[in-house]
């Protein structure tokens, strides 16, 4: 009679057993990770409109936060906004409180060129600081380019923000 060695799927079985482990925490752990960042998503923004069309270059322009309060926004200059100059911004919450302002320029033409000025605090609901955009140096941009500031706010009750059109003028 032949003396055959001991089945392997014994040890294969513990093995295995080892491997299903690790694979389902892997699994519970990336599980875990997309609902954490889906449902607590930082760059998640509630937009409010402004409240009327205005000229940034010659005015303040407002918009309504819903029932929570209202943003006052304002690009300081005197005459239209021209590409390279700096920019003056000031940011005035009425009805809330926010730790932080941020301001975002981006071409309508170009989605992409997004410039991004985070303002100072100088009294609680008072926010200034300073931006400058780039101009579009190829042959095809036109004089007048449209363009959009998105206005920030971090608040308690989450980010809220509204948006701002304007007309930027090549230097």
């Amino acid at each position: 009679m032949k003396i055959l060695p001991k089945p392997a799927y014994f040890a294969g079985l513990k093995g295995l057993k080892v491997l299903i482990l690790v694979t389902g925490l892997g699994l519970a752990i990336c599980t875990w990770y997309v609902f954490f960042h889906r449902l607590h998503d930082a760059s998640h923004v509630t937009w409010f409109p402004a409240a009327a069309r205005c000229d940034l270059s010659t005015q303040a322009c407002s918009a309504s936060l819903g029932d929570e309060g209202r943003l006052i926004f304002h690009i300081d200059v005197s005459g239209p906004i021209r590409a390279l100059a700096p920019l003056p911004l000031a940011v005035d919450i009425e009805g809330f409180t926010s730790s932080q302002v941020s301001v975002d320029f981006f071409s309508q033409n170009k989605p992409d060129d997004v410039y991004r000025f985070v303002l100072d605090t100088i009294t609680p609901g008072h926010f200034r600081g300073h931006g400058r955009l780039g101009e579009d140096r190829s042959s095809a941009a036109p004089a007048v380019m449209p363009w959009r500031a998105r206005v920030i706010l971090e608040t308690p009750k989450g980010r809220l923000g509204s948006w701002f059109d304007f007309n930027l003028l090549s230097s």
